[in-house]
């Protein structure tokens, strides 16, 4: 494990510079950079304390969200050196280092690697190396003095290293209790009794007795393939022959497993710690070089910036996001797959085409819904999206569509409503202006709201009739409420027939 604690360094000229945030009533110091720590001010410190100490300070408000968005922008960098990147707001990345030092030859130049990159972009980082993360973490904040071993020097951590807070610090202080490998030689029954369970979990998890889940950023993708240059590639056409030899590459490892992908994702890492990203979606699994590359051909023309390799890119990766089974299906003789599979193939190639430069959620399919509810029974989702579990209600042979082909969303109402009972179809009904005389009607097919979802419990019964008017149009018409629920229910057009 390793974990890195970035500081960002923008004072102007040699006045020390430091961010306050307000804690209850006081403002108080939150980050310092190099002068203003060389001056002896601390996080914590009040601000009136703090100027009184060094008048010259330069003060500016914290921005929590923003050093958020930073934090993140720096783990999107060290994805150049593990999968494994966590974060410990507002000042902490953990890098799960374990099999991936084989590209530097070492832990060490790694570590070289990763703040010589921070400090080209003003950013000073102390790291430590760790067997779990919790020590990791408690060595890149607290270390001084060099150790012969990892367990020393984590003894010689002052209590705040548990992590513990502000007050279980002092009461610890207090009890004479110094550093990390004092409260050590304490009885964790006593230490637990005195200062509660919180202390003696924290003991055990630097002692290595015990670990806190770790969340990482990103779950692992199942396929993964990179290049790393000795110097940056600086030609885009270049870089493009690189991602088409990943997919070759990610394609032979699919084929070993029977996947194919799905999602396709290409980072390319450049030298000055910036990350271009090109992702790509298929509605159905492959592993066809020449598609994939025809997408990727799209995606770039489709961006709003153009790839800028800018000082050259130092590694380029490709990641299969989402991989699903992929049999092998059977030729024809003369060509192409056998039933309908040559047919569906092509419209699935033109949906990944317009998916692609139109955007992914701008090319939709239906997709059916389990709900009664005629308006909650169909969904629009994108058409490069898995399929939907559930099918499309069959109509009995020989009969008429229970559903029209054309919803109104919303129903449209009806202005008057003529009917011979009061339960029953109407005999004459004005909508939109004209006026309509049944000549025939089917019903009612009573639907009501679905009392097992709590915001459908209210919804009024609706009585849906299918009737048609002497000039041969066909409508789907409901009365929203029954007379028992409703002294005057309205009436509804939610639809029309072919």
């Amino acid at each position: 494990m390793r974990a890195t604690r970035p500081h960002l360094f923008v004072g102007r000229g040699e006045s020390p510079l430091a961010f306050v945030e307000t804690v209850g009533n006081a403002v108080r110091l939150a980050a310092l950079d190099r002068s203003a720590l060389q001056a002896g001010l601390k996080p914590g410190l009040t601000l009136a304390d703090a100027r009184a100490q060094v008048p010259e300070l330069e003060v500016f408000d914290g921005d929590p969200h923003a050093d958020l968005d930073w934090l993140e922008r720096l783990a999107d960098g060290c994805a150049r050196y593990t999968p494994t990147v966590v974060l410990y707001p507002p000042d902490a990345l953990l890098l799960d280092i374990a099999g991936c030092t084989h590209a530097f030859e070492g832990e060490r130049p790694l570590a070289v690697d990763v703040e010589g990159r921070l400090a080209r972009r003003g950013v000073l980082a102390r790291h430590a190396f760790g067997d779990t993360p919790e020590v990791a973490h408690a060595l890149a904040r607290f270390a001084g003095a060099p150790a012969p071993d990892e367990q020393r020097a984590v003894r010689r951590l002052p209590v705040a290293a548990l992590g513990l807070d502000a007050d279980d610090g002092i009461a610890l202080t207090r009890a004479g209790l110094k550093t990390v490998g004092d409260v050590m030689a304490r009885p964790l029954a006593t230490i637990a009794a005195r200062f509660g369970e919180e202390a003696a979990m924290a003991v055990r998890r630097l002692s290595g007795d015990a670990r806190a889940p770790v969340v990482a950023r990103k779950v692992a993708v199942p396929v993964v393939v990179e290049r790393r240059f000795a110097e940056p590639v600086g030609r885009t056409d270049f870089a493009l022959q690189v991602i088409a030899d990943l997919v070759a590459d990610a394609a032979a490892l699919l084929e070993k497993r029977g996947e194919g992908g799905r999602r396709w994702e290409a980072k390319l890492f450049r030298a000055d710690g910036q990350i271009q990203q090109l992702r790509i979606e298929t509605g159905r699994p492959t592993r066809d070089p020449a598609v994939l590359m025809r997408l990727f051909a799209e995606r770039i023309d489709g961006l709003a910036d153009p790839l800028d390799p800018g000082f050259g890119y130092d590694l380029i990766r490709l990641a299969v996001v989402l991989a699903e089974r992929l049999d092998t299906s059977q030729l024809r003789l003369e060509g192409g797959e056998s039933g309908d599979g040559t047919q569906a193939g092509e419209v699935a190639a033109l949906v990944d085409r317009l998916s692609t430069r139109l955007g992914r959620g701008r090319v939709r399919r239906f997709a059916s819904r389990d709900s009664h509810i005629p308006e909650q029974a169909e969904l629009m989702l994108p058409a490069a999206a898995p399929p939907a579990a559930g099918e499309w209600p069959a109509t009995e042979p020989g009969e008429p569509p229970l559903r029209p082909i054309y919803l109104f969303d919303p129903p449209q109402p009806i202005d008057t409503i003529a009917a011979e009972t009061p339960d029953g179809p109407p005999a004459r009904f004005r909508w939109r202006r004209t006026v309509h005389d049944v000549a025939r009607a089917e019903g009612p097919e009573r639907i009501a709201g679905e009392w097992w979802r709590r915001h459908d419990a209210a919804i009024p019964t609706r009585d849906y009739f299918r009737v048609e008017d002497q000039r041969g149009r066909r409508f789907w018409i409901f009365r929203h409420g029954l007379y028992v629920e409703s002294e005057s229910p309205r009436w509804y057009v939610h639809g029309l027939f072919a």
